[in-house]
């Protein structure tokens, strides 16, 4: 075999033209493995909202909560169904608002859809990880409110000790910020439920109702048990398995859009790695007629031009890796396809991402490569000899 060495020197003979083709691949790969982990962190985001131990009571055909509709009435049926966790005597459920608001978005031009959401104590207990890092909670039946920190100070009056309009001459106040371990509820204004009633005519019902379950297990009896009931129209869903399925339009559309800009990306970088291997055919053929009157075979010739474009493309990919990685630290806004809302994710590098990145690029180098290796095995050593 060829000696890697030999394939290393000569593609910094031709650095110009390395240095391009390299930076070509590395292009498609940073957009390739960027797309796939926006779709990655869209899914993350939608995946840490919910809990498998708490069931979400939507009304019945209901895909989302801003359609759903549940009366005050229903509320107590819904937490007095079995397999609801109690404490002491008091199960342990709460019905919340969920409405959008156009708020005029900082650094762009036009508004964007916020999503607000009327909620009570005993909703925020039924969010364990949520905590306040900035200001405080908002005090009951007040006109205050608490913003997600993945959304604060992206929209006009978003921030703390800031004020926005809940509705015409009714300024609501930001009086604490939030995280909630990355999910999609950092992208929401969380406020008083009967605040969010009066405001948007919502008395005497909600969008949905949570209730805490004594384990995962006891869904499917919580589930049956509501559904059977015909009297209340109401469908019940894991919380967990809500917020995924929430998650698939908008993930499958970016990995879609990202996937079909690389994929004619890449046309543009093999046909930059094939002008570039068959340069070096056509530059070296004094070189490949001494290595076959050396005894290499043509078999060898071919798998050592293909080894050289396999090395610029795995150059190449590497580069474009380190560019997608570096996208971990950037929050990327974008409208969520199930709420039309405004929602704010984060790249997710993964290690599966990253292989099938560099997997990419090293197959957009084998074909790039091996038709200008496929004809320099096939150089007689005689003719190449005599130039």
């Amino acid at each position: 075999m060829i000696p890697l060495k030999y394939n290393m020197r000569s593609l910094m003979v031709r650095k110009a033209t390395t240095v391009a083709t390299g930076l070509g691949i590395a292009l498609v790969v940073c957009v390739f493995s960027g797309a796939l982990m926006l779709s990655a962190g869209i899914k993350k985001t939608m995946a840490t909202t919910g809990r498998a131990d708490v069931g979400l009571v939507l009304r019945k055909g209901s895909d989302n909560e801003m359609s759903s509709g549940v009366e005050d009435p229903q509320i107590g049926l819904v937490t007095s169904m079995p397999g609801v966790k109690k404490e002491g005597t008091k199960p342990i459920g709460s019905g919340e608002v969920v409405v959008v608001a156009a708020m005029a978005k900082l650094g762009a031009n036009g508004v964007t859809n916020v999503q607000i959401r009327g909620i009570t104590e005993e909703g925020l207990a039924l969010r364990p990880n949520l905590k306040i890092v900035a200001g405080r909670k908002p005090n009951p039946g007040a006109d205050e409110a608490m913003v997600g920190g993945r959304i604060r100070g992206r929209i006009a009056g978003l921030d703390l000790d800031q004020s926005f309009e809940i509705k015409k001459n009714r300024q609501v106040k930001i009086v604490g910020v939030f995280e909630d371990g990355g999910s999609s509820t950092e992208s929401e204004v969380l406020v008083d439920l009967d605040v969010v009633r009066s405001s948007f005519g919502r008395e005497g019902g909600v969008s949905s109702v949570r209730v805490l379950l004594e384990s995962p297990a006891a869904f499917d009896g919580f589930k049956t048990a509501l559904e059977q009931d015909k009297r209340l129209g109401l469908q019940a869903v894991r919380e967990d398995k809500f917020f995924e399925k929430q998650s698939e339009g908008t993930a499958l559309f970016m990995g879609v859009l990202g996937t079909l800009i690389a994929f004619f990306l890449s046309i543009g970088a093999m046909i930059g790695a094939a002008i570039t291997m068959y340069s070096s055919v056509a530059n070296r053929q004094r070189e490949i007629g001494t290595l076959r009157a050396l005894g290499f075979s043509r078999s060898s010739i071919l798998i050592c031009f293909v080894f050289e474009s396999l090395i610029l493309a795995g150059a190449g990919g590497f580069v474009g890796v380190l560019g997608a990685l570096a996208l971990g630290t950037v929050k990327f806004s974008m409208l969520n396809y199930a709420s039309w809302s405004e929602m704010v994710f984060s790249f997710e590098p993964t290690p599966q991402i990253i292989v099938t990145t560099l997997v990419f690029a090293l197959g957009m180098g084998f074909l790039g490569g091996f038709l200008p290796a496929l004809r320099a095995s096939r150089v007689s050593p005689l003719a190449a000899m005599r130039g």
